[in-house]
């Protein structure tokens, strides 16, 4: 096995052996998707698709809408509602990713099991990623499931940690 390229990164990991409740995983996972998302990202894929934006700042109207966001957010603490969310059985502090993989701080995998997690990803607007990974040592897993959108904010974030690094250690010299 190949080591993979990893900058370090501080996320948090939840997770779960896959098979403890495969369905209600696979379930989670779908509803964390953008097919699931709340009613103000689903109006707003409608308008697009009916090309009601077209004329329309598009950076002002994702604020707009981010805005609406916070305020539903506030809404539900202010209601002292919480998202519906599986209780997963782990947790740790993920100390490095790379473009398909991610280590964790203490060796708790056990090599070749699959596990699902969610991920909070520290981007704009902050959510969590489900994802499906595969141990690949004691503190390295290969994530073998992400939707598409969450990918492509994954390598992203990875770019990013990247190029602080790149920064920082130009600064030093």
């Amino acid at each position: 096995m190949s080591i993979p390229r990893l900058v370090p990164a501080p996320i948090s990991l939840c997770f779960s052996e896959a098979t403890l409740d495969k369905e209600s995983y696979e379930r989670e996972y779908q509803s964390l998707s953008e097919s699931d998302e709340d009613p103000i990202s689903q109006w707003l894929k409608l308008a697009k698709a009916k090309g009601d934006t077209r004329d329309t700042d598009q950076v002002l109207l994702q604020l707009v809408v981010e805005l609406h966001r916070k305020i539903d957010s506030l809404e539900m603490f202010l209601k002292d509602e919480v998202p519906v969310r599986l209780s997963l059985t782990c947790e740790s502090k993920i100390n490095a990713v790379g473009f398909e993989h991610f280590q964790i701080e203490a060796p708790i995998f056990e090599v070749g099991k699959r596990y699902y997690g969610r991920i909070e990803m520290p981007v704009y607007p902050k959510r969590d990623v489900g994802v499906f990974f595969e141990a690949q040592s004691e503190n390295l897993a290969k994530i073998v499931k992400m939707h598409e959108r969450d990918e492509k904010e994954w390598n992203a974030y990875m770019t990013a940690r990247e190029r602080v690094l790149i920064r920082e250690a130009r600064e030093k010299k």
